[in-house]
């Protein structure tokens, strides 16, 4: 009798969940490979540009999931649960550093034009729209700033960021709304430059 090996690929990674609760190892390497690099990035601009500190994040966060697979609950959507647990060891970690107040997300790195050319002139206008991104993002509170960059930067849709930070889609509308609404205000002058 020939065993055919599962094609993994084809799970939901709910599926995956359940395989992996009901004591399927591999379906846990399905999951690590799917996310690993994801959450990598999202540490990553959630903990100062820390690479290191993003790498040990992630692995911690893989690790609980080892350790207590059934803490899922497997009638939730895993990835916005993942986005949950991950959200919440940042929370602990501001609260650990003390500087909850000044932390926040990073501009995300190779912003390019969409046809890949990038005059002189626009690739400085860029450069200056990125710092001052950075430097408006950081003057937004928390909870505008945690949605602007869950749904812009993490491509998180509306439920999916209600889901995450615990809160009604109404809410994560009107955050956003606020965000990017102050986010246009102070950074109208690049309107014209970045056309």
């Amino acid at each position: 009798m020939r065993l055919f090996k599962k094609d993994y690929s084809t799970y939901t990674d709910e599926d995956l969940m359940r395989s992996f609760v009901g004591g399927d190892r591999m379906a846990f390497e399905q999951i690590y490979e799917r996310y690993e690099q994801f959450m990598v990035n999202f540490f990553y601009r959630k903990l100062w540009n820390d690479r290191i500190k993003a790498e040990d994040f992630t692995h911690d966060l893989f690790t609980k999931i080892i350790d207590k697979p059934e803490s899922f609950d497997l009638n939730r959507n895993f990835k916005t649960w993942l986005f949950s647990v991950a959200n919440n060891m940042c929370k602990n970690e501001y609260k650990k550093q003390e500087v909850r107040k000044n932390t926040g997300y990073d501009v995300p790195e190779g912003v390019e034009a969409k046809d890949g050319a990038i005059l002189p002139d626009k690739a400085v206008d860029k450069s200056n729209f990125a710092e001052q991104l950075k430097i408006e993002l950081s003057k937004l509170n928390d909870k505008h700033r945690e949605v602007f960059m869950l749904r812009h930067f993490e491509g998180l849709s509306l439920n999916e960021i209600a889901e995450t930070l615990e809160i009604n889609a109404g809410t994560v509308k009107s955050r956003l709304h606020h965000a990017t609404k102050a986010l246009a205000e102070k950074l109208a002058v690049f309107r014209k430059t970045m056309i």
